[in-house]
């Protein structure tokens, strides 16, 4: 129930006083307290109450702790000032206002004049507020975060958004701007954002003081960088989990789930990972989500496991965080009070509270115990929104050990999927963890999380918004990310699964699209979706489909060497355009394109072009898809080694088995062996393909790409070096070790030009071939 607003000003007449503290200062307006705390010279806490509160709540997603900084405080017509060496911060003492700036001078961002505001609200017995802040932004500024929408937006402007996790909506209240700034606005409850002509806003539903974060990095990656260190840097994912995933909705039985294994080593289709959907427990809602294997088709798990393992495969299995009534853990959390009075689905089952660690050890005790036990090797952890029936605030009158649920809702996932990360850390250290999880929170990236974009129908349309849904993502900081290859859902548009063409089309080029994000992986409901479904080797769907598998594959050196530059200097896997290219207005808003790694520029092809309505198949008749080659560069496309000027936009022929692929110049791109999983092969010789036309570099890392050991300092990189004026590459001295670590190998140097060093294929002929020892060497390549 609503009772009154109060908006906070400060009028002349009003004494205003402030301290200085070790990291800022602490204001004392008429109606309310200000707190500004340097993190770092570029990072900014900004916290506001009423007086009577004073509260300021511990974080779920800050790990960081305000460092040592050097700063000044200045006062002058009412406004003071503080000022590092990267930024000033002021407060209008008239109006409570807060704004940013360049050391410069040049103005950031500011909040509006009396723009913050706490309207005392209840919730059943529960007394909070309403918590509202709003801002000013330039005209021309484009915004880019907030998590994961389906709306297909790639700028973030102009829109009211209601940030509440939700299947296929992911909730990040941070953005980040073209000024290169960023904004965290550190509060859990469901938040509305809105952006319109007079103001930027967020209004969080439950809370007791604004709290938000101001990083200046001066571009998206320091923005990025900045916000990872604040919440937690990124952990490496094992090398086999970036090869191929097959799953469906769902596996019948044991014997079915390593029959497709098997099918894919006799196709000599790649494959490193499956995954086990619901019902292993059995079908009696009762027993959801047991963490068992009660179903009688699945009488000995450990075979299974073993089995899958024994075709140099790897398995995943679903777990959810709500449990039916007959199982133990509901029993168990019952009896602690430990499960949340939260309707979901199914709607008998209850989810437990992870905001308790207590709670959270219990679970993970089940999974270590029935599952990590027999070698499972990966979490599903699905629907850790959680996903509920009820999502009226007025109606939630769930306690948590954190607090109402009111305001907590939104750091569900975060907790869940933290418990069970920091659990198997401390158990061993020999196996990364690896959790697929369909919802995520500020600074879930700490704990090496991926997530998908929930239950998405199949359509064209839904395809081409998951572009704008994973970049928007990936730009508050999480890198990895991945959707439904085929999309979750093909009953509605496709009732005949893959015995639709139409739907082979669909499914041909969501593969890959696929093959370009951080986690390639098939999986849906209506239809299977394993490539035999769709026929024969030497039919056009069966052989785009495997042509980028295996590309994928091939690109497992180039991926790895992307997951350390995630983890080790704050990269990002999915680069929306404004990162690279942020002078070229055109891009701001492009929502079909982007880099995978800093190397390759995708362009999904998202419309159908060679199944007609009638179901008649032309592939003879060959499409164009619109390509925009950002400014600035000059840029070679990936299939025929033609080089063209950036800042044109160009029609580039797109056959069903040809996605638009297109490299900088100046990028050194390493291609690894043909595999039938990640590690097969070691990577002895690699073809080492170089785009002049600028100058690059590239750094190639290795470990032994499944265990933790890489913390230490046990890994290896080489660096590359293209000098194009001298048209010479350098391969630098090796740097470090690791056990079984490659001592020899063989570069084939390829020199790309038009139809050399082209497409997917490796080269017969390298211009080069280079035996490396690890020490430096220099190689001239001629035009």
């Amino acid at each position: 129930m609503l009772f009154f607003v109060f908006i906070f000003f400060v009028g002349n007449s009003v004494g205003q006083s402030y301290r200085k503290t070790d990291s800022g200062i602490r204001l004392s307006l008429p109606e309310m307290e200000v707190d500004l705390q340097f993190y770092t010279s570029g990072i900014v806490r900004v916290c506001k109450s009423p007086k009577s509160i004073q509260y300021h709540p511990e974080s779920f997603s800050v790990v960081k702790t305000p460092e040592k900084v050097s700063f000044q405080v200045m006062e002058k017509d009412s406004i003071i000032t503080l000022k590092s060496d990267r930024m000033d911060v002021y407060v209008n003492l008239k109006t409570g206002k807060v704004g940013f700036m360049n050391s410069d001078g040049h103005n950031l961002l500011s909040e509006t004049d009396y723009g913050t505001q706490f309207t005392p609200v209840k919730y059943d017995k529960v007394s909070t507020c309403l918590v509202r802040q709003s801002f000013r932004l330039d005209s021309c500024e484009a915004i880019y975060g907030l998590g994961q929408h389906q709306a297909g937006k790639m700028n973030q402007r102009n829109q009211a958004l209601l940030l509440r996790q939700e299947n296929t909506e992911i909730a990040i209240p941070f953005f980040q701007s073209t000024k290169g700034y960023g904004l965290f606005w550190d509060n859990t409850a469901y938040t509305l954002f809105t952006d319109n002509d007079t103001e930027t806003a967020f209004e969080s539903y439950a809370g007791e003081c604004v709290d938000y974060y101001f990083i200046n990095g001066g571009n998206a990656d320091n923005v990025i960088r900045g916000m990872r260190e604040l919440t937690g840097q990124v952990p490496m994912n094992a090398l086999w989990t970036y090869g191929f995933w097959q799953s469906r909705e769902r596996y019948q039985s044991q014997e079915e789930l390593v029959d497709v294994v098997k099918k894919y080593r006799e196709l000599q289709v790649p494959l490193d990972g499956i995954i086990q959907d619901w019902q292993y427990w059995g079908t009696d809602q009762a027993f959801w989500n047991a963490i068992a294997f009660n179903n009688p088709k699945f009488s000995n798990p450990q075979k299974m496991v073993d089995e899958v393992h024994g075709l140099n495969a790897h398995i995943a299995i679903s777990i959810w965080p709500s449990f039916g009534t007959k199982t133990n853990l509901y029993k168990t959390f019952q009896e602690k009070g430990m499960l949340l009075s939260l309707k979901g689905w199914p709607d008998s089952a209850l989810p437990y509270d992870p905001f308790n660690p207590e709670a959270r050890a219990i679970y993970w005790k089940a999974i270590k115990e029935n599952m990590y036990s027999i070698g499972i090797d990966g979490w599903w952890l699905d629907a850790t929104e959680p996903e509920l029936n009820v999502k009226d605030y007025y109606a939630m009158k769930q306690n948590t050990y954190a607090g109402p649920y009111q305001k907590v809702a939104n750091a569900f996932p975060i907790a869940s999927v933290g418990g069970v990360y920091e659990n198997q850390r401390k158990l061993s250290s020999d196996k990364r963890v690896f959790i697929l999880t369909r919802s995520a929170f500020a600074g879930q990236q700490r704990y090496g999380a991926t997530s998908w974009s929930g239950d998405v129908k199949s359509s064209w349309d839904v395809l081409h918004k998951q572009i704008s849904a994973g970049l928007n993502f990936s730009a508050c900081g999480i890198p990895y990310w991945n959707t439904d290859i085929g999309g979750f859902a093909s009953c509605n548009f496709y009732p005949e699964g893959v015995n639709d063409l139409s739907y082979r089309e669909l499914y041909v080029r969501w593969n890959q699209f696929g093959a370009f994000t951080p986690m390639m992986r098939s999986h849906g409901t209506c239809s299977p979706r394993e490539i035999y479904q769709f026929g024969e080797k030497g039919t056009w769907a069966f052989d785009a489909i495997k042509k980028y598998i295996d590309l994928r594959y091939k690109m497992l050196p180039y991926i790895y060497s992307t997951a350390w530059q995630v983890s080790r200097y704050g990269d990002t896997f999915m680069r929306a355009l404004f990162m690279d290219f942020p002078q070229d207005t055109i891009v701001h808003d492009l929502n079909n394109q982007y880099l995978f790694g800093r190397s390759l520029l995708v362009v999904p092809v998202t419309r159908p072009m060679y199944v007609g309505k009638d179901k008649t198949v032309n592939l003879k008749n060959i499409q164009t898809t619109d390509v925009y080659l950002p400014s600035g560069i000059n840029w070679f496309d990936f299939w025929t080694g033609e080089q063209l000027l950036g800042g044109q936009k160009i029609a580039k022929e797109t056959p069903i088995d040809i996605m638009p692929i297109y490299v900088k110049a100046g990028s050194i791109l390493p291609l690894g062996p043909e595999v039938q999983y990640a590690e097969e092969k070691s990577w002895d010789t690699l073809e080492i393909r170089v785009y002049p036309g600028a100058d690059g570099n590239f750094v190639l890392y290795e470990d032994e790409f499944d265990n933790y050991n890489y913390e230490k300092g046990l890994y290896s990189t080489i660096a590359f070096h293209w000098d194009n004026t001298q048209k010479t590459l350098t391969i630098g001295e090796r740097k470090g070790d690791f056990p079984g670590m490659l001592k020899k190998r063989n570069f084939r140097i390829v020199l790309v030009d038009n139809q050399h060093g082209a497409g997917d294929n490796l080269m017969k002929k390298a211009d080069r071939s280079v035996s490396y020892t690890g020490k430096e060497c220099r190689i001239k390549l001629l035009d």
